[in-house]
């Protein structure tokens, strides 16, 4: 059986390099895709890339994607506002791994609260896009594939 990881990055996401680089570093976001690609696609593992500004969007594409085997979710400023993508992922029975460039924990208290590490098989925050690498190797474990 083919897998294939979906990598899904939320609001303001593609400003990565160039919005606040004292918080989120100098990685673009197409280097983060490329870094877990790297990770994934010599396994056999097909990764589609999605980057949205628009709650339904994102929706959208995780209910198109329904037969994907698992996730990388950085839903951005939504993981701490939408019950609509929880939905949406737990209504497909996307299993995911919550990514956090940033420590939220160490931020303001609103970015606390998450709708959806309760949901998610793993979080990893605070480690800079190194944590998609993370989230990466995770992914083959769970699928087996290491």
């Amino acid at each position: 059986m083919k897998h294939k990881v979906l990598l899904i990055n939320g609001p303001n996401l593609n400003l990565l390099g160039s919005r606040e680089p004292e918080v989120y570093g100098f990685d673009t976001l197409e280097g983060v895709e490329n870094r877990v690609k790297a990770i994934l696609t010599p396994k056999g593992v097909e990764v589609l890339c999605h980057q949205s500004n628009q709650e339904g969007w994102m929706i959208d594409f995780i209910q198109d994607q329904a037969d994907a085997s698992y996730a990388i979710v950085n839903a951005g400023a939504l993981t701490h506002t939408s019950i609509g993508l929880r939905d949406a992922l737990t209504g497909v029975g996307l299993p995911f791994v919550e990514v956090h460039i940033s420590n939220v924990h160490a931020r303001e208290e609103f970015r606390q609260k998450s709708y959806l590490s309760d949901i998610a098989q793993g979080v990893i925050i605070g480690c800079g896009v190194m944590g998609y690498e993370f989230a990466a190797q995770l992914a083959l474990h769970r699928l087996k594939l290491v």
